[in-house]
């Protein structure tokens, strides 16, 4: 990403994220991607400590959606 959109992007992936978990529900695989979608942002900025938990929750959804 360009660095100058970041911080207009980072309040459009939080919005995202919070809708997606009202209509989906917080265990959804759609949120799982809103995840990724944000901590990538943050990684992109450098910001490492927000970036990992939401990758963490991001795996941790998709690991829960791939068991029978």
């Amino acid at each position: 990403m360009h660095q100058g959109k970041n911080d207009l992007a980072e309040p459009l992936f939080q919005r995202a994220l919070a809708i997606n978990e009202k209509i989906l529900g917080p265990d959804h695989p759609g949120i799982a991607t809103s995840l990724n979608n944000l901590a990538l942002l943050y990684q992109d900025q450098g910001k490492y400590a927000l970036a990992e938990p939401l990758f963490q929750r991001a795996q941790a959804i998709r690991e829960r959606k791939q068991k029978p």
